[in-house]
């Protein structure tokens, strides 16, 4: 089994590089990235990828390119995007041209090529906001250039469901330690500044919800999909809904000493929950651990 992933040296590419690795099925790895985040952690440490691994600088929107890369895999993992963390309402442009337009790339060099099942890594910012949990059922409302593009990429995703496997996968925000940091998103953002700063800033009253989902759970969840034991559809990927003040919270019992400061304390800020239970992958895929202990074994890699 040959394997290409587009964004392969990110944070979630990286925890599945790791995955893959134990999979004596897959033969070849192809990582795909442009290396715009200029995070090179995936080639660099003490834990080796073995000679299955090859890596092709690239971007999504080099047609050409691409549809070389994908020409003789048989599964796609697509999970290159433009990503930020609060979702701004920032850059339009580059939001649709990298996450709508990019992923319609992916798509027609699927088509064309081998591959007989492709993975995309959405987000559960296309249901925008509500006070309802939201569930596969729920009407798509995105809120941000973000939301909206991770939607309009599920569209190009789902137009090859009668050709090909087709996997859309719904994740939380992403949380946890691996080598590829991301300290842009949120649980990992506000642990980086209680370590290091010994405070934390928190928007609005705190009250709002959003969900989470642990980085090793999303890495199992993608591995298992190029077996058999999960069915091709849309799935939301969530570990639990979190209050920002529980994890601030949580934070205090590691770092007892520790400042919170609340900007804007008087906003309500948007509300988003998950449905835990129906077509929600995280809880069949959790390990178990609490925030607490997740977060206690993430201050102990810190380096100080």
């Amino acid at each position: 089994m040959k394997v290409l992933i587009t964004g392969g040296a990110g944070y979630i590419g990286t925890a599945l590089c790791a995955e893959l690795m134990s999979n004596d099925q897959v033969e070849e790895i192809v990582v795909y990235d442009n290396l715009s985040r200029h995070n090179y952690n995936l080639f660099m440490g003490f834990q080796k990828l073995d000679h299955r691994f090859k890596f092709i600088e690239g971007d999504i929107l080099d047609s050409r390119n691409l549809r070389r890369a994908i020409a003789k895999a048989d599964v796609v993992f697509h999970l290159a995007a433009k990503v930020t963390t609060p979702f701004a309402d920032q850059d339009a442009h580059l939001f649709e041209q990298v996450n709508h337009w990019g992923t319609a790339e992916v798509c027609y060099a699927v088509e064309e090529s081998d591959a007989a099942k492709l993975v995309y890594v959405s987000s559960v910012s296309v249901y925008g906001s509500g006070e309802n949990e939201k569930t596969l059922e729920s009407e798509l409302n995105p809120r941000t250039f973000y939301g909206i593009s991770k939607m309009r990429g599920e569209e190009h995703v789902r137009r090859l469901a009668e050709k090909k496997e087709v996997f859309v996968v719904r994740c939380g925000n992403v949380y946890g330690y691996n080598k590829s940091m991301r300290f842009d998103a949120v649980i990992n953002k506000l642990l980086f500044e209680a370590n290091f700063n010994g405070k934390i800033n928190i928007h609005g009253n705190g009250n709002q919800h959003r969900p989470f989902v642990f980085i090793e759970t999303v890495q199992s969840v993608l591995g298992a999909m190029l077996g058999s034991e999960i069915d091709p559809g849309t799935y939301n990927l969530v570990g639990q809904n979190y209050e920002i003040n529980e994890i601030a919270l949580a934070l205090k019992e590691l770092y007892p000493d520790l400042e919170t400061i609340f900007i804007n304390h008087n906003m309500k800020l948007r509300e988003l929950k998950v449905d835990l239970v129906n077509g929600n992958l995280g809880p069949q895929f959790h390990k178990g651990k609490s925030l607490l202990e997740r977060l206690t074994e993430f201050k102990g890699r810190f380096t100080f």
